[in-house]
């Protein structure tokens, strides 16, 4: 069978038409899979963050405990009783 000048040029553009998508659809998957990591990163940094935070507000909610048990009682104010 011999093939025509037309039909070789219109089953190198279908190739060609092929190749662009695929091209394309890798870049797209690539794309994605680069954002999901980044997300995931973020994620973890920010529940890194939370728990630091989260510990450091405990042990000031425990000092400042131990500072009010520690702490002398409040002075009694004397009534001033006022003439007039």
């Amino acid at each position: 069978m011999t093939e025509s000048k037309a039909s070789r040029a219109r089953e190198a553009a279908g190739r060609t038409v092929r190749n662009v998508a695929q091209m394309w659809e890798t870049r797209t998957a690539l794309v994605k899979q680069e954002m999901a990591a980044e997300s995931a990163a973020n994620d973890a940094k920010t529940a890194r963050l939370r728990a630091l935070r989260l510990e450091k507000e405990a042990e000031e909610a425990e000092a400042a405990r131990i500072a009010a048990l520690n702490a002398p009682p409040a002075p009694v104010k004397k009534r001033v009783k006022r003439i007039g």
